[in-house]
């Protein structure tokens, strides 16, 4: 005969059919007693479904619009990256720095106080606000990318102390635009063949760079550079070789001198307050990111000065701008003992008049060894 009972599970606790009622009302208390501990603690029970956590919106001001720094980097890194990375936690709006109504002295004070959260600030832009921090991009420093590369290795560490003890600001990405070269409409040889030439200048230490050669620095922004070209008001400006080919600067210069007054530094930070409100996994990830992001920009700015001369003097290699014909002027051994003496003589001095003798400890322990040019202490004025 078939036995009527269902099989026993392997589990099966049917030696306890009759349980307790003690120790089923004990069970209960402790089940409650988990519970009441769980909330407090913040711990959801295991059956219970915590809600996702609300998407963080950050407001980030980028670099210049119409660049590849900007358009081809830091724009789809915020708009896609980025929410690709967090799987959605972060959305980003990011407008370009000339179109958020910002002047470049007024970046590194709004990110300060947090009217811009997240933002770049080009550091030729502080110059007259924090010049210590603009020492890292003073004209005629960095005629190559390896020496730039050198003086940012050196100089990093002490830009990213101030930018968080003096403005507090959380220093995320060093960004640099391609070097800004010199295009004439004239022909010449050589740096002291500029003396007398009106010439187009973006930042003031590219004035004191230039005084020493004679030449007379004319501030024209670059909206208005090609008006002031062709008007016969600028006879050689200071760019970036493939901006100025987008500006059809080769159709009106004859001449390029390769050799870099600047290169258009910038750092991107984020206010602190701003970055210590963030989830730390978020930060990590942003971290991580940004440094990628920053290696990309280099190494596109590199490129781009590659290309930028192949393309002003229609050699092969061009890519991103329109062949020239101009004629390539490279730096020649008195074009280079001629800019680092107007470097001591003139940039250096004028830097120093602008940031004090406090500064000078600070070149010298930092950027005069990779430069070979100390700085010396500025008499007192009576």
């Amino acid at each position: 005969m078939m036995s009527t009972h269902p099989p026993a599970h392997p589990f099966s606790t049917r030696w306890v059919s009759r349980p307790d009622t003690r120790n089923r009302k004990a069970g209960w208390r402790v089940c409650l007693v988990a519970a009441l501990l769980g909330l407090v603690l913040g711990v959801a029970p295991s059956n219970a479904t915590a809600p996702a956590p609300q998407p963080i919106h950050l407001r980030v001001v980028g670099g210049l619009a119409t660049l590849a720094q900007y358009t081809q980097f830091e724009e789809p890194f915020w708009t896609e990256e980025v929410p690709r990375l967090t799987q959605g936690r972060l959305k980003t709006d990011i407008v370009p720095f000339n179109k958020a109504g910002l002047r470049s002295h007024e970046a590194l004070r709004l990110i300060q106080l947090g009217v811009v959260p997240f933002g770049t600030v080009l550091l030729s832009g502080v110059l007259t606000t924090d010049p210590e921090l603009a020492a890292l991009d003073l004209a005629g420093l960095n005629p190559d990318m390896a020496s730039l590369r050198r003086s940012l290795a050196a100089f990093r560490p002490h830009l990213e102390r101030v930018l968080r003890e003096r403005h507090g600001i959380e220093p995320l990405a060093v960004y640099t635009y391609p070097p800004q070269v010199t295009f004439c409409t004239k022909p010449f040889k050589g740096l002291s063949d500029l003396a007398g030439r009106r010439v187009r200048i973006s930042n003031p230490t590219q004035a004191d760079l230039l005084r020493p050669f004679g030449a007379i620095a004319l501030q024209v922004e670059f909206s208005e550079l090609m008006a002031n070209v062709r008007s016969g008001n600028v006879d050689c400006a200071i760019t970036g070789a493939l901006s100025g080919n987008a500006l059809g600067l080769h159709e009106v210069a004859s001449h390029l001198h390769t050799s870099a007054t600047t290169w258009g530094l910038s750092v991107f930070g984020a206010n602190m307050a701003a970055w210590n409100a963030l989830p730390a996994p978020v930060q990590s990830t942003l971290k991580t990111a940004l440094t990628r992001l920053e290696a990309a920009v280099w190494t596109d700015a590199e490129q781009q000065m590659r290309a930028g001369i192949a393309c002003n003097t229609g050699r092969d290699g061009c890519k991103g701008g329109k062949p020239g014909r101009m004629t390539e002027v490279t730096t020649t051994a008195a074009d280079e003992k001629k800019l680092r003496e107007s470097f001591r003589t003139s940039v250096l001095p004028a830097w120093l008049q602008r940031c004090g003798n406090g500064c000078v400890p600070v070149w010298n322990r930092l950027l005069a060894p990779t430069s070979g040019i100390p700085a010396d202490t500025l008499p007192r004025t009576p």
